[in-house]
């Protein structure tokens, strides 16, 4: 399966270069349908190294920047390297202080918090990162005011909060359901308004343990071996 043209497409439409459109495809084909480890890992590089470029040509180009922090953020949960998250959530946190209304930024922010708290639980993942649940609820909360409703944002947010806690079905149900009813301008909206019309009956049921499982299955390299 590959998203190829018809995301390239959306993304050139959404303004961006044909560059930074196969980048962000790149980085979606890694995140959301490699299912080897190794693979994703050396795709990731290929990422870092191909912003890197654009970057060179282009310094402190925001969307470079941050399709580079999104690389360097997965490489960190793969490999579960304290450096790379540790450097990356710098680059999150000043992506989101140019621009508090931003939702891209606050949605970065919260997977890192809410990933590291799933990871490594609430007490490590503070002491060693300095990651919080309620810093990444926040940013979450944040992340769906600030985008209009759009399916990308209240679809992973619906994914995020029923993992993080199997027994809130209400708040995740909600966001599905908004999710599963709004107009879907891009690949990625298309995308998470596929994932959360597929939770949902099982969120409107009541299984807040299997929507978890299914949940984490859905989110980035959920998909692995």
């Amino acid at each position: 399966m590959r998203f190829d043209r018809w995301l390239l497409a959306g993304l050139l439409l959404a303004g961006a270069t044909p560059a930074m459109a196969d980048l962000r495809d790149d980085l979606t084909q890694t995140a959301f349908v490699t299912t080897d480890k190794a693979q994703a890992i050396a795709q990731l590089q290929q990422a870092i190294r191909t912003a890197d470029g654009l970057l060179a040509g282009k310094p402190g180009d925001r969307e470079a920047t941050m399709q580079r922090a999104v690389a360097i953020g997965y490489r960190a949960k793969l490999t579960r390297s304290r450096s790379d998250a540790v450097a990356v959530k710098k680059i999150f946190d000043q992506l989101a202080a140019s621009n508090p209304r931003d939702p891209e930024a606050q949605m970065l922010l919260a997977t890192w918090n809410l990933d590291a708290v799933d990871q490594l639980g609430g007490f490590l993942a503070k002491t060693a990162l300095g990651a919080r649940r309620e810093a990444g609820e926040a940013a979450l909360a944040n992340a769906v005011a600030l985008s209009g409703g759009r399916p990308f944002f209240t679809g992973l947010a619906a994914l995020l909060r029923i993992r993080l806690d199997p027994a809130n079905v209400a708040a995740a149900r909600t966001l599905a359901e908004a999710a599963a009813k709004a107009p879907a301008a891009t690949p990625l909206d298309r995308l998470m308004k596929r994932d959360a019309a597929l939770i949902l009956p099982i969120l409107q049921r009541g299984d807040g343990k299997a929507a978890a499982a299914l949940a984490e299955k859905m989110l980035p390299f959920g998909r692995l071996g």
